[in-house]
């Protein structure tokens, strides 16, 4: 059987902006791992191929070592084709068996198992109209499978994924090294220092409520507090934080200050104080020191979201922080409201109160205002330089991408900097 990951159609993924306007669906965190790894742990196979939207394809074939957008892989075997918005826990679809399509209410793909002598009936020359025969001519099904909506989804969910997470790890115990003196609380059976990893001296690792995870090759500096539920990524230095229950921090990071039951997803810096609560940070994200989010109203009533600074979206839940995309930067002292959304490439300047709830991707925030700044290219010429103090190497299919990137966001940045023009000649 070979798996299809197919990226969910547009009106979805934007769902998952601005996370997603860089990454498909499935490589997005929750817990220790992304929801790809999920999937693929939980249906047993290595034979995986991705469907992603055009413009991201060029890059995600650098990345992955497996076929991208290649119709080919559309024949020769049983196909299980799945939306990753689907939660692989409940995903409890057989892998092999009579072709059939499961929809969700709205008729929208949820997974098609296509058996190898149904493929000829099925066009193989576009995956949509692959898709598309395969709802007309084969089996339709409602199946009871749970699914992603939000992206704020993740970041609720993820205390309760780490630890289903670390009992699927089936590991514990101490591997690495841990300096003395420190303090461990709770059960060690609730803790796990990979090979590799550092802890040093005058570290707090408190387990008493939930499971701890440091992975391969990370260092934890003194006076940090980890707090389970809590996964610390691979090569991420803890620079004396309080990583509070709740959070997962992907590899490769530098962590200071607080942060509370958010996600980072990698290769990215909160080196200095400030809080961080109820949030997903992409990549190459540097906060400034003291940038701080809220993440509780005043008056304790659920927070909305405004999705690309159009549809606000009540989250039905109290506590929700920022959503902030891959490679943008903030200024020190940036303050960031209950339930912002912050673009990818945004370049942030303080203005000592509340931002905004909604700043769009390329847009320099300048004296309270959107601005087009200097451009999107000194913003790729910091990309390139962040990413090589990390032995990462910006590319000219990376700046195809954001172009495409920089095209598909320009309404509301456009918008918004027309708004910000206004402002200033009325001041």
């Amino acid at each position: 059987m070979r798996l299809i990951l197919l990226d969910s159609p547009e009106e979805i993924r934007g769902n998952f902006y601005p996370l997603a306007l860089s990454r498909p669906l499935w490589e997005l965190r929750c817990g220790f791992t992304s929801l790809e790894e999920k999937l693929i742990a939980k249906l047993g196979t290595s034979d995986v191929a991705y469907f992603v939207p055009d413009y991201m394809a060029d890059l995600y074939r650098a990345k992955v070592n497996h076929p991208v957008n290649d119709t080919s892989i559309l024949e020769g075997d049983d196909l299980l084709v799945v939306d990753p918005r689907v939660k692989a826990d409940g995903f409890n679809v057989a892998t092999s068996g009579p072709s059939e399509v499961g929809l969700d209410e709205q008729g929208r793909l949820l997974y098609a198992r296509v058996a190898k002598n149904d493929l000829a009936k099925l066009g193989k020359d576009d995956v949509g109209k692959f898709i598309a025969a395969a709802k007309a001519k084969l089996p339709n099904v409602k199946p009871a499978v749970k699914t992603w909506q939000y992206i704020w989804e993740l970041i609720l969910g993820n205390c309760e994924q780490i630890t289903a997470d670390f009992a699927a790890a089936g590991r514990d115990g101490i591997e690495g090294k841990v300096e003395q003196p420190n303090v461990i609380r709770g059960g060690k059976k609730d803790i796990y220092i990979a090979r590799g990893a550092t802890v040093h001296p005058m570290v707090v690792i408190d387990a008493e409520n939930g499971p701890i995870y440091i992975d391969q090759d990370a260092e934890l500096h003194p006076f940090s507090r980890i707090e389970g539920p809590c996964y610390i990524g691979k090569k991420t230095i803890i620079l004396g934080a309080k990583c509070r229950e709740g959070s997962s921090i992907g590899p490769v990071c530098r962590i200071g200050g607080e942060v509370e039951g958010s996600i980072i997803q990698g290769y990215s810096n909160k080196y200095h104080d400030g809080f961080v609560g109820h949030a997903y940070v992409g990549e190459w994200v540097n906060l400034g020191a003291f940038t701080t989010n809220s993440d509780l109203k005043s008056d304790y009533s659920s927070v909305s979201v405004m999705l690309e600074g159009q549809r606000a979206i009540d989250t039905g839940s109290t506590k929700v922080g920022s959503l902030i995309g891959d490679h943008t930067k903030t200024s020190i002292g940036t303050l960031l409201n209950t339930g912002s959304y912050i673009g990818a490439m945004a370049l942030i300047m303080t203005t000592g109160t509340l931002l905004p709830k909604f700043i769009p991707s390329f847009a320099w925030f300048v004296e309270g205002v959107v601005t087009k700044g200097f451009g999107k290219g000194k913003l790729y010429e910091t990309a390139k330089t962040a990413m090589s103090r990390r032995k990462c190497q910006w590319s000219e299919v990376d700046e195809r991408m954001w172009d495409a990137v920089f095209e598909m966001t320009a309404p509301m940045r456009n918008e918004a900097i027309k708004k910000g023009r206004i402002a200033m000649l009325n001041r």
